[in-house]
C-alpha cells in the first residue's frame, strides 16, 4: 500500500533517540537497579489542588465540547501570566490559542507560517522533535551549531550568515534543551536585529521559562517591532509537573491565532474543558508547590556538579535552568552513543548520547534531574565508575 511523503519527513534520527530510555524501561520493568535519567518528565506529582480542580470540573459535567481556541478565562490567565513574566504589554486574550501541549503548539504553528521549501534557522544541539515538527510543514532545518567551548551559548554572527532569501523563521529554545544554558537580552536583541531586517518569524520555544535557576526570563516579544513577528510556545507540563495533562498554548499576532483555531478545528476540536479548568486553576492560584520543585532542580543540579567535580574523566556543564544536564565524556575515548549503551548496560544509568540532539553536542551525555538527591548521586558514581573503566580499556 501507499503511504504520503510525509511519513518520512516525520521519521528519522530524532524518533530514535529514545530507543535507550525504552530500553532502560524495559530492564526496570524485568527487576533491574536501573536509574532512569534519560526523559524530561517530573517526578513530581502534579500538586493536589490542581488534581482537585480538575475533578471538581469532571463531577460539575465538564465533559463536553470546549471552545476550539480555548475558553475565555484560560486565555485571559495565560496573557496575564505572560505580561506579568516579561512579555509584550499589550497581550491579551485574542493572541492566546490553547493547544494538546507545546509540541502540539509548535507543529500547529510550523503548519501556519511554514510552506514546502522554507528554511528554518535551528540551533544545534536542539530538541529532538523539532526536526519532525518543521519538516512535517515541508520546511527545510538550516542548523546552527551551539559550541561547546562556548558554553553552547549562541553566536549572532552565525545566525546572521546563515539567513538566505528563502529563510521564513529562526526557532529559537531558551532556556535550553538539552543544555540548560540562557539566553541573554543582548542575545536576544541581535536576533531579532535578523528577524526584522530580513522580515522574518521568531519561534520561541520557552517551556522552561518557570525553571530559571540563574538570572531572570526574557521574552522577545517585548522588543522593538517583534510583537507581530514572534511566536510563543509554552505550557504547564515542566513548571507545574504536568507532563501528561497534554495543555500548552501559543501566543501571537492575532491572525495567526485564528489560524491556528481553524487548524485546531480539524485536528483537535479543542482541548478537554476539565483539564482547562485546571489550567485555570494552575495560572489563578500558583501552589506553593512550584517554588519547591523549582528549588528540588536547582538542588539538585548542585548535587551533580558536586558529585561529579573530583572526576579526572567527566566534566559537568552548569546550567542555567531546566531540568537536564550536559556531561562531557570525551576524554573517555568513547562515542556518547557507546558509552550511553555502556553506561545502561553495565552500571544500570539512562541517559541521552548529546548526538541525538545534533553533532555539536558530540561528546556529551544528556541527564534529566528528575531522581532524587540520593539517587541522583548514586547515579553519578555510577557514571565516573564507568568513565573511568572507559579510559582505562582505550589506554589498556
Amino acid at each position: 500500500m501507499h503511504y504520503s511523503r510525509l511519513t518520512q519527513r516525520i521519521a528519522g534520527e530524532g524518533a530514535a533517540a529514545w530507543d535507550i530510555h525504552y530500553r532502560a524501561l524495559a530492564l526496570q520493568a524485568e527487576g533491574e537497579d536501573v536509574i532512569i535519567l534519560s526523559v524530561g518528565d517530573p517526578d513530581f506529582a502534579t500538586p493536589t489542588p490542581i488534581v482537585d480542580s480538575a475533578v471538581d470540573s469532571l463531577r460539575a459535567g465538564a465533559t463536553h465540547y470546549a471552545d476550539v481556541q480555548g475558553k475565555a478565562r484560560l486565555r485571559e490567565l495565560i496573557a496575564h501570566h505572560h505580561r506579568q513574566t516579561g512579555g509584550a504589554p499589550a497581550t491579551h486574550a485574542d493572541n492566546v490559542a490553547v493547544l494538546a501541549g507545546a509540541q502540539c503548539g509548535l507543529y500547529a504553528v510550523a503548519q501556519c507560517v511554514l510552506d514546502p521549501g522554507d528554511e528554518v534557522i535551528v540551533p544545534e544541539p536542539m530538541y529532538v522533535t523539532y526536526e519532525a515538527a518543521l519538516q512535517a510543514a515541508g520546511a527545510t532545518l538550516v542548523r546552527v551549531p551551539l559550541r561547546s567551548a562556548n558554553a553552547f551559548q549562541p553566536d549572532p554572527a552565525d545566525f546572521a550568515a546563515a539567513v538566505t532569501p528563502r529563510t521564513r523563521a529562526m526557532l529559537l529554545n531558551s532556556p535550553h534543551n538539552p543544555t540548560g544554558q540562557v539566553f541573554t537580552q543582548s542575545h536576544w536583541e541581535a536576533l531579532a536585529t535578523l528577524c526584522r531586517e530580513h522580515d522574518l518569524w521568531l519561534l520561541s520555544d520557552a517551556v522552561y521559562a518557570e525553571l530559571i535557576h540563574d538570572g531572570e526570563p526574557f521574552s522577545p516579544d517585548s522588543l522593538p517591532g517583534m510583537r507581530e513577528r514572534t511566536v510563543i510556545v509554552n505550557s504547564l507540563s515542566k513548571s507545574h509537573a504536568m507532563t501528561g495533562w497534554r495543555l500548552g498554548w501559543v501566543i501571537g499576532p492575532e491572525p495567526l491565532i485564528q489560524h491556528l483555531t481553524h487548524l485546531a478545528l480539524c485536528m483537535l476540536y479543542g482541548c478537554p474543558d476539565f483539564i482547562q479548568d485546571a489550567a485555570c486553576e494552575a495560572l489563578a492560584n500558583p501552589p506553593a508547590a512550584l517554588a519547591e520543585m523549582r528549588h528540588a532542580y536547582r538542588t539538585r543540579r548542585d548535587t551533580v556538579l558536586e558529585a561529579l567535580a573530583d572526576s579526572p574523566n567527566v566534566e559537568a556543564l552548569c546550567p542555567a535552568a531546566g531540568m537536564f544536564m550536559m556531561i562531557d565524556i570525551r576524554r573517555t575515548g568513547l562515542s556518547a552513543q557507546a558509552f550511553a549503551n555502556r553506561l545502561l548496560d553495565e552500571q544500570g544509568v539512562s541517559a541521552l548520547a548529546g548526538d541525538a540532539f545534533g553533532p555539536s553536542a558530540a561528546g556529551f551525555v544528556r541527564l534529566s534531574l528528575t531522581v532524587d538527591t540520593e539517587r541522583l548521586r548514586e547515579a553519578c558514581r555510577r557514571l565516573a565508575r564507568c568513565a573511568d573503566e572507559c579510559r582505562a580499556t582505550v589506554e589498556a
